[in-house]
């Protein structure tokens, strides 16, 4: 099994190498003040970053204006932007997982669509995978969370969950800034349609050798929109979710493995 490797804290990483093609996505539910901002932010800063890039939104099941603004966006971009609109809101887990699945290119990253993260700052996931070492998956962390303490709070409590019932030694298991090489979401299959989709991905990933490395990244303040990661019924959902792999893993590690939905489109 490969394990999480050296973690890099530096706030200055030069961004030393550009991709030759990259599927950014970013799940969006009820972000109508977001979704333009981001949009244009990631028009602006994805051409230092890759050759040939595609920008993929994932409207989970929004009830503002998030899915007319998508629409607008592709229609204004259709060679460059495009959109997976779910009818009903199916969790965060699920929209990451559609933004996988449409994902087209060789490399794939994604935030979420809040803008708590630089659409720039992928520059230091995609300078550490072009190392010697070249990792299957580089994964972020933020240097300094910008959340409520009692996010921060139950971050805590959820990695050390994860730490000692998975053996999952990631930094920052929700960081949602990731860089995937497409090749190596082969053959995965996740379960989760909520916020535990990030550690069963890494659990999945670490269980099938492919290597994981950690990047310090910027968080900033959220300013517009509101955020679900606390709501009681995300906490539900996740801590379900978790139990039920656990206890899958320990009566069947293989069917464990083999259970749930593809995360590249078959």
């Amino acid at each position: 099994m490969t394990a999480v490797a050296e973690a890099d804290t530096r706030p200055d990483v030069t961004p030393a190498a550009r991709v030759p093609e990259l599927s950014y996505f970013f799940p969006a539910h009820n972000e109508e003040s977001n979704l333009g901002p981001l949009v244009e932010e990631a028009l602006l800063a994805l051409p230092s970053l890759a050759d040939r890039f595609e920008i993929v939104i994932v409207d989970d099941g929004s009830r503002d204006g998030t899915g007319g603004i998508a629409d607008r966006l592709v229609a204004a971009h259709p060679e460059t932007v495009r959109v997976v609109h779910h009818r009903v809101n199916l969790g965060y887990g699920a929209a990451i997982r559609s933004g996988l699945r449409a994902a087209r290119f060789a490399f794939v990253a994604f935030t979420d669509g809040d803008r708590q993260f630089k659409v720039a700052d992928l520059a230091r996931l995609t300078e550490r995978m072009s190392r010697a070492d070249a990792p299957d998956v580089v994964i972020g962390f933020r240097i300094k969370r910008a959340d409520p303490v009692i996010r921060t709070i139950y971050a805590k409590s959820y990695r050390l969950a994860n730490r000692v019932f998975f053996g999952l030694r990631a930094t920052d298991v929700d960081c949602a800034c990731k860089l995937f090489r497409r090749e190596a979401l082969a053959g995965i299959r996740v379960e989760s349609g909520g916020a535990f989709l990030s550690a069963e991905l890494l659990i999945k990933l670490r269980a099938r050798g492919r290597s994981v490395v950690e990047v310090g990244v910027p968080h900033y303040p959220r300013t517009a929109g509101s955020p679900t990661g606390a709501k009681p019924q995300v906490i539900v959902r996740a801590v379900r979710d978790f139990w039920s792999l656990r206890l899958r893993l320990w009566a069947s590690p293989k069917r464990a493995l083999s259970r749930g939905e593809a995360v590249l489109a078959e």
